[in-house]
């Protein structure tokens, strides 16, 4: 079933954590797969989520390429945009170990934003961070670097590996302030189902916790009577629709 742009707003208005939950309620794959690891970090966390269809691409600066640079390949980025099913997420994986120069900077990152991408992450470094965050386009990188040196696109399209994750064409990514997902795509209608009611039933917990006390005269906590067991089980015992 295609996913529609209804679909994805909806996991847009739900955090990352949120919907890695979610994920978990379908044992899908293990709990420790599926997400970037801590070398992935959110340049601007005050933007809403990103969601968006990864464009992949493996991307060098370390020594001049065979010709051309990573502005003279960015007409065939773009252009593998109109082959995803939604907005691109621009996934860059830095062959460079360490990365060497920024894999993105202002130019870049306005391009593909104009031709309708949601954001970027990137294994390497970044620059221009305020000229981007001025444009309210999310990155995520591994670092911050201040030249571009022989920058250049190896493949595009092509399999990638980002903070320890596998990312391929027309994965859906799911990121914000506290990092970045997959979403497997035979799920991802049923995680916007599902996540309403997941929240709703955290709410339940912490609705009881921030109420389950009144404080003495000595400023002790009085426990409420009764006890959160079925608040805290609500959350984990949603059960995915049959399928």
């Amino acid at each position: 079933m295609p996913i529609t742009a209804e679909t994805l707003a909806r996991l847009a208005q739900f955090d990352t954590p949120t919907i890695c939950n979610v994920i978990e309620l379908f044992h899908v794959r293990p709990r420790n797969q599926g997400y970037m690891d801590h070398r992935i970090q959110c340049n601007f966390p005050h933007l809403p989520p990103m969601v968006g269809f990864a464009c992949t691409a493996a991307f060098r600066s370390d020594a001049p390429p065979a010709g051309g640079d990573a502005y003279g390949s960015m007409d065939q980025q773009v252009a593998r945009f109109a082959e995803l099913p939604g907005p691109a997420v621009v996934v860059f994986q830095d062959l460079d170990d360490p990365p060497v120069a920024a894999t993105f900077g202002e130019v870049m990152c306005t391009t593909y934003q104009a031709f309708g991408s949601v954001g970027l992450i990137t294994s390497g470094g970044g620059r221009d961070i305020e000229q981007v965050k001025a444009i309210n386009y999310p990155v995520f990188t591994g670092s911050t670097i201040c030249a571009h040196a022989y920058c250049h696109l190896l493949h595009i399209g092509l399999p990638v590996r980002v903070g320890g994750l596998m990312v391929n064409q027309g994965d859906l990514l799911h990121g914000d302030v506290n990092g970045v997902t997959n979403i497997p795509l035979n799920i991802a209608t049923e995680i916007a189902d599902i996540t309403p009611e997941f929240v709703s039933a955290e709410q339940i917990v912490l609705d009881y916790v921030r109420g389950s006390g009144t404080k003495t005269a000595a400023g002790h906590s009085t426990p409420r009577r009764g006890s959160p067991r079925a608040s805290t089980s609500a959350a984990t015992s949603i059960a995915p629709p049959a399928r």
